[in-house]
């Protein structure tokens, strides 16, 4: 898939040492397809806590430095949590083309997650692919995702008219 465009998007990307490798892979082929891309480390395979880079990510995303983020670590799933700590945030783990488009156009997810152990390296590209060129389609789903970064909203104030 091609996804060449005239005004780079920037793209973030974090790992732990498990995600260290598909990080690398996904790096090189957004900067192929002309994304602005910022690795947030780590920079070797040595052990490390998803956690923290986690957390570095959703503030990159947070403070505006990048529109989207690709969080990698064995399974996913301990990295999306700590990038979903932020507000700002709305990381969605995703195994394949379909779960990385709903994810947008759904939750307007800006960072997509990938367990390095369970996808491949042209599922991820393939699956990333499509979450870079999904357009969130806003009408009901605004006030969901409003809901996700303040969970206080009232659920009467927010009802669809009859």
């Amino acid at each position: 898939m091609s996804i060449i465009r005239t005004s780079p998007l920037a793209i973030a990307l974090a790992s732990d040492h498990a995600g260290f490798d598909l990080k690398a892979v996904l790096a090189d082929w957004l900067r192929m397809q002309g994304y602005e891309v910022t690795d947030l480390g780590p920079f070797d395979t040595a052990s490390v806590d998803y956690p923290d880079y986690g957390y570095k990510l959703a503030e990159t995303i947070a403070a505006g430095t990048a529109q989207f983020g690709v969080a990698i670590c064995g399974s996913g799933i301990g990295i999306s949590i700590a990038v979903n700590r932020n507000p700002a945030a709305r990381c969605a783990l995703v195994s394949d083309n379909l779960s990385a488009r709903l994810a947008r156009e759904h939750n307007d997810a800006n960072v997509i997650a990938f367990g390095a152990r369970l996808i491949g390296t042209d599922t991820a590209k393939d699956a990333l692919g499509a979450f870079l060129v999904t357009e969130f389609a806003g009408d009901r789903h605004a006030r969901r995702v409003a809901k996700l970064s303040n969970p206080t909203l009232s659920p009467e104030a927010s009802k669809e008219p009859a």
